[in-house]
């Protein structure tokens, strides 16, 4: 591969062939330019098999904006184009049509609204709309999908780890079980959604955090392998590091070796005025192995050093954790709150590949177009009944009870004042019989969601850095109820469309149905 190539397949070319063809297609038919707008939304919750989420966490629209910062035809592109042959060996993409894509297309004509990164989100609901020449919105799909959808999955999983470890420490360790440069993203998505801080030095680096680490099992066993043993490795790792002195302690064995050369360590250094910062355990019974390890260091004198977690940790694994440090702690004179305080977790394999669902189901439709001066709404019909779209120029809201907690997301058609509609009447999204009416005695307040990002290629908006979005995230999750912030089996949150643009969607398909039988 040449140094460039992965640039060059990164920009405009982060698509899909059929995205340029039906490019082609509206340029040849005189649609190219026609104003079109497109939902980004995704159908339903991340499922694990066991466990499945109850929301979902925003990310990626700042990574979206660099992308479309990059997506344009120059000569080379054009070139490539020109190269595609068709089945018949003629020139697939036409020379009027490639020099309008050099001359002429540009991200920058589109318009974009968009929920803010950090926000809870439920399925159906608008994340990002495009608005924009037809062509243009076609061609930005693939890249969009492949930005936004990977950091909403990832940032999720790191939410839920951050909720079931009960807001301790979270790193984020999954580099090298990630998907090539995919965890870059993923870090920042991590970021966004739980973890504290990374492993990954280069996506820290990028977005403004310390790498965290600590050392390989490897290193023990030079010091081994050369007959000096395991107090020795430790020892000299404190000689260098005595001020961030993290000791993994279970090379050999946790309990009888491990625990015990550590402590010896952190007696010399706090001889000699140093904080040991604490030990990481990453095999066995993790539970057993924190509430012993914690006895042996609380009678050592060092009662407040971390004891970090690892090994193929998710939410569940976190969470049995700490229901067996409640069960189990006190019988070895261990008080459970206090240790469950200290831990700390190194989260790999199953936050950056979001494993038990590695895909978030994202889509990005087509809702209305704008041949003259009016938005005419489109339509797409499914035989499964939650995969009809709901059409049309739309907004979003959310509904927060008198509580102050958010009980509903309505999708409303654009010219729809909602928080001047009250009593509000909810209506399903499919099911006619299915409807809630929410009196002024009901609600807190209402918002909109959606807000504009980018108009006619200006950003409008400030990029705030990861922990403005974290502020976001913890006051959108603490709006959730607890049914919904379950691990296990969550409560449905509810999303629900307005009647005015419920009876739009059934009027449509019931005029589609009817032109298709004529």
């Amino acid at each position: 591969m040449k140094p460039n190539q992965l640039n060059e397949a990164s920009g405009v070319f982060l698509t899909d062939q059929y995205q340029l063809t039906m490019a082609q297609l509206y340029f040849r038919m005189g649609l190219h330019e026609t104003m079109a707008q497109f939902d980004h939304f995704f159908r339903s919750y991340p499922d694990y098999g066991i466990h499945n989420a109850g929301f979902c966490v925003n990310a990626g629209l700042d990574s979206l904006l660099d992308w479309l910062d990059t997506v344009k035809f120059g000569q080379e592109e054009v070139d490539y184009l020109r190269s595609q042959k068709s089945a018949t060996g003629g020139q697939l993409f036409g020379d009027d049509f490639l020099s309008w894509l050099r001359d002429d297309f540009s991200s920058k004509a589109i318009n974009l609204y968009a929920i803010p990164e950090g926000r809870v989100i439920h399925p159906n609901v608008p994340i990002h709309v495009i608005e924009g020449p037809l062509a243009v919105g076609q061609i930005i799909e693939t890249g969009l999908l492949n930005t936004v959808n990977y950091q909403i999955l990832i940032a999720t999983k790191a939410a839920r780890m951050k909720q079931s470890g009960r807001d301790q420490l979270l790193m984020e360790f999954g580099l090298r079980r990630a998907q090539g440069l995919g965890a870059v993203q993923g870090t920042r998505a991590a970021l966004i959604g739980g973890a504290d801080f990374s492993s990954n030095v280069g996506a820290s680096r990028i977005y403004g955090f310390p790498p965290k680490g600590t050392h390989a099992h490897s290193m023990v066993q030079v010091f081994m392998g050369l007959g000096e043993g395991e107090l020795a490795a430790f020892q000299a790792y404190a000689d260098i590091y005595p001020d961030d002195c993290l000791l993994l302690v279970d090379t050999i064995d946790t309990l009888e070796s491990g625990v015990p050369n550590a402590i010896k360590v952190f007696e010399k250094l706090k001889n000699e005025g140093h904080q040991p910062v604490g030990i990481r355990l990453d095999s066995g019974d993790l539970a057993h192995l924190s509430i012993k390890a914690a006895k042996m260091l609380n009678d050592a004198g060092f009662p407040d050093v971390s004891i970090v977690l690892s090994n193929d940790l998710d939410e569940l694994v976190i969470w049995q954790i700490i229901t067996q440090i409640q069960e189990e702690a006190g019988r070895y004179g261990v008080e459970p709150d206090h240790l469950i305080k200290r831990l700390a977790y190194g989260v790999g394999t199953s936050l950056i590949t979001s494993r038990g669902d590695a895909a978030l189901d994202g889509v990005y439709k087509l809702v209305a177009i704008c041949p003259d001066d009016a938005w005419i709404p489109t339509l797409k019909i499914s035989e499964n009944i939650d995969k009809t779209l709901n059409p049309g120029n739309k907004r979003v809201w959310r509904v927060y009870d008198n509580r102050g907690n958010a009980t509903a997301d309505l999708i409303s058609l654009h010219d729809e004042d909602i928080e001047h509609q009250i009593p509000l009447e909810l209506r399903h999204p499919t099911l006619a019989s299915k409807r809630r009416l929410l009196c002024s005695d009901d609600i807190d307040h209402v918002e909109t969601l959606l807000v504009p990002v980018i108009k006619a290629g200006k950003i409008l908006t400030d990029r705030p850095g990861i922990p403005d979005i974290r502020k976001v995230r913890d006051q959108d999750i603490e709006c959730l109820d607890p049914g919904v912030r379950r691990l296990m089996n969550p409560h449905i949150y509810h999303v629900s469309l307005t009647r005015k643009l419920w009876d739009l969607k059934q009027s449509m398909v019931r005029k589609t149905l009817a032109d298709k039988e004529n």
